[in-house]
């Protein structure tokens, strides 16, 4: 009875994904079919063209990143084929950017479209992009404060860039630069000794003083205050250090995913979707950030694969699984017609009165991501 029971919740979750990502499609196609060629950030009153500010241009590899799942799933189908095209139409366009000395978020641009697409055919020439981006994103480096300076200021870490110092690992494992290997490490360890706190919660940004390199201060431009923990912050962290794990097999890297993903799961309320800062006035907590949710879910079931302990392994799994319940039962877009976004209640920039209650990309990639990472191929 118990075994019958079990396999039946596991059915009845299985057909709640799969249905949550058939909805993620008919919103993406939507986009392509609404807004050609067009790279949205986050939506205002459910929509995604607006003439709102960006503050800062990081999202393109999102919406292309989603389609290269739906045409890794449906390969060898007309609809497969369909999106292969669509990823390839959104993705080469972004190419340039591999030069891009602007932004952090290199990573961010090219893991989530040429590192899938080289993933599908193995070309060279997609290879080539990314190894490029990752020596780009390494040039950012700092010998003073052994930090990738933000794209604030160059006495400025942000938390954010443990998701893009993959894209440095993934061109020096690709050339065997040690040398570029060795500054993604360094980086990776100062954030975590700069930015990771004793009981796992994070700031979002460090600074340092640019003459002797010095750590001076925690602070912040998206969380409540600069000793807040900001929660897509902490879920850019969690996933961020399981990520640098996975290259490097250094233990220290997996246990600080680990506390992440501790304080994350503790201080979370029970259905799994967290407010947008932690430490925030309890009048502002009420607001939830289901992007960092998604993140959250996704850098959990990555844990689940990385976690030497089976028991706590299966645990974060199972966590994982409960944050995607929560997503698609209570703030999926899917009663809502005239919505555009697949996930509401994320938020960009809270003090800026961006993207608040609204789809942002990122949550959007990351939740189908975890989707399609929770049921497999």
């Amino acid at each position: 009875m118990v075994q019958v029971m079990i396999r039946f919740e596991a059915e009845a979750d299985r057909k709640l994904l799969e249905e949550a990502l058939e909805f993620a499609r008919r919103q993406v196609r939507g986009i392509i079919e609404g807004y050609p060629d067009f790279y949205p950030m986050y939506t205002q009153e459910g929509r995604w063209k607006h003439d709102l500010p960006a503050w800062t241009h990081w999202c393109d590899g999102f919406l292309p990143g989603m389609m290269w799942i739906f045409a890794r799933r449906g390969a060898g189908s007309e609809e497969g084929e369909w999106w292969r095209r669509q990823a390839v139409r959104y993705t080469r366009p972004l190419e340039p950017r591999k030069l891009d000395r602007e932004v952090h978020d290199l990573g961010f641009i090219f893991m989530s479209t040429y590192l899938r697409w080289y993933w599908l055919n193995g070309e060279p020439a997609l290879n080539d992009v990314l190894i490029q981006a990752g020596r780009t994103m390494g040039l950012r480096f700092k010998e003073k404060g052994e930090y990738l300076r933000s794209f604030v200021s160059e006495d400025s870490l942000f938390i954010d860039i443990m998701m893009n110092v993959g894209i440095i690992f993934h061109a020096a494992a690709q050339t065997g630069d040690r040398q570029l290997h060795d500054v993604a490490l360094r980086h990776s360890l100062s954030t975590r000794r700069v930015l990771v706190r004793g009981d796992g919660s994070t700031a979002h940004e460090g600074l340092f003083d640019l003459e002797t390199g010095e750590f001076l201060r925690q602070s912040t431009h998206q969380g409540w205050r600069g000793d807040s923990c900001w929660s897509r912050g902490l879920t850019w962290a969690l996933y961020g250090f399981g990520t640098v794990y996975a290259f490097t097999r250094d233990p220290r890297f997996l246990a600080t995913a680990e506390a992440c993903a501790d304080y994350y799961i503790t201080h979370t309320p029970a259905d799994g979707a967290p407010p947008w800062d932690y430490d925030a006035p309890e009048e502002s907590r009420a607001q939830v950030d289901t992007s960092a949710a998604a993140i959250a879910a996704g850098g959990l079931l990555q844990l689940a694969e990385l976690c030497a302990d089976p028991v706590k392994g299966h645990f974060y799994g199972q966590t994982a699984r409960h944050i995607l319940r929560t997503l698609c039962t209570k703030y999926l877009a899917k009663e809502d017609p005239a919505w555009e976004g697949i996930l509401k209640g994320g938020v960009y920039h809270i003090h800026k009165k961006l993207g608040v209650a609204e789809s942002v990309m990122w949550g959007e990639h990351f939740f189908v991501e975890a989707l399609d990472r929770a049921l497999g191929q």
